[in-house]
């Protein structure tokens, strides 16, 4: 049933305006990227992405190819390996597909099929599908987002690596990691972390640096609260949703049973349930949508930009540690050339770093504020029109209960 869902260009095509909304992306149409199809599959999801440029670095004006998650993967890791990128704040990678949770609650609804209603299994059934749909849209909208974003960057959109991924029309051949890579993934992460402790005794030479790195730790630290917080909001919805289902078949099935002037009443209550529980599952989605996500992607985002400045800083320790390696060579009057190699290749890649982070530091906080300031004016206008259309169903509700 849901193990293989084809969501094509028509089911795609009415949440597609919505896909770019949770970042900041420019008017520059000289190189626009879109994922125009996917198809999910039990183990994979394949993205068609398509590409119309006036570039002359590209073969074709226009054209697309078949993509999985890992080649994402293996992209974004290119751009993190790569020294020429040291000071840019890396777009996150996407997250990898997980429908699970939503197989898992379909194969449990199957299994509970005896105890329930047939409306109430239906109704259930479309909560759950519809809950499958989402998610794989949000899917396709984070993978779009991460090329979307290299494509307005002047200077990650000129990756050889980029070009590749969007016209090599043949397999990539890029493969999951292993869990011999997944291990060494995991030490260098747990090296990284201890690298920061020891740097946090390093002394910062620029106050925007040091602002800017006691601002993104405490934003970090908030948003990803934020972003619990919110999920766990969004869920409540969600299962209050779920109980008007239970409460609506509750209702539908006692009118069927009886033969008095209750089943009329009954009847109308339990229309009542149903269209509570579809504004309740669209206030749900857009909350979903138009705040979870957000701070979720910027919490990502955040944490992207807290590695920029890991690397700067790192790039400082060395500077620092070559100056005082020249003065020991020097005062031993011993290999004092390659010293002063090092010293000046290590003041380049620092002052190169520290010139390119400005820049991408305070593009990160235009773009944070304007879109959290556009998604929480969107989502306000939406909260106040489904207050309206719970209002407006309570008074039709009283009003068709005093008739009967």
């Amino acid at each position: 049933m849901m193990d293989d869902v084809d969501d094509g260009p028509d089911l795609l095509a009415e949440e597609h305006k919505n896909k770019s909304e949770n970042v900041d992306l420019n008017t520059d149409t000289s190189l626009v990227v879109d994922i125009s199809d996917a198809l999910s599959e039990r183990d994979k999801v394949k993205f068609t992405v398509h590409t119309k440029t006036s570039l002359v670095e590209f073969q074709q004006p226009e054209f697309s190819v078949v993509r999985q998650h890992e080649e994402f993967v293996w992209l974004h890791d290119r751009y993190e390996e790569t020294e020429e990128y040291a000071g840019v704040i890396i777009p996150p990678a996407p997250p990898k597909p997980d429908f699970d949770a939503s197989r898992e609650k379909l194969q449990r609804l199957g299994e509970g099929e005896g105890t329930m209603t047939k409306e109430e299994f239906q109704k259930m059934k479309q909560e759950l599908e519809a809950e499958y749909l989402a998610t794989f849209k949000k899917t396709v909208a984070m993978h779009e987002v991460f090329l979307q974003r290299i494509a307005a960057h002047p200077l990650l959109r000129d990756d050889h690596n980029f070009r590749v991924f969007l016209e090599y029309g043949q397999d990539l051949s890029v493969r999951g990691k292993n869990k011999k890579e997944k291990l060494s993934g995991f030490f260098k992460t747990v090296s990284q972390s201890a690298d920061e402790v020891l740097l946090s005794n390093q002394k910062e030479v620029d106050d925007f640096f040091e602002h800017q790195r006691m601002f993104l730790l405490e934003y970090h630290t908030r948003i990803k609260d934020a972003t619990g917080k919110c999920d766990r909001m969004t869920k409540s919805h969600k299962n209050v949703a779920d109980s008007y289902i239970k409460i609506s078949s509750g209702l539908l099935q006692l009118s069927t049973i009886d033969d008095s002037s209750l089943d009329k009443l009954l009847s109308q209550m339990a229309d009542g349930f149903e269209k509570a529980r579809k504004i309740e599952g669209r206030v749900a989605s857009d909350e979903d949508l138009k705040l979870s996500d957000t701070l979720r992607y910027y919490m990502r985002d955040s944490n992207a930009a807290k590695n920029l400045l890991y690397r700067r800083l790192r790039a400082l320790a060395n500077y620092e540690k070559a100056n005082k390696d020249l003065d020991k060579a020097r005062a031993k009057n011993k290999d004092v050339g390659v010293a002063e190699n090092n010293q000046q290749m290590m003041c380049e890649k620092f002052e190169k770093i520290s010139e390119v982070a400005k820049g991408e530091l305070t593009d990160f906080k235009g773009r944070r504020i304007s879109h959290f300031r556009k998604n929480m004016v969107d989502l306000a206008e939406l909260e106040l029109k489904h207050a309206k259309a719970q209002v407006q169903l309570l008074k039709q509700v009283i009003t068709n209960l005093k008739e009967e």
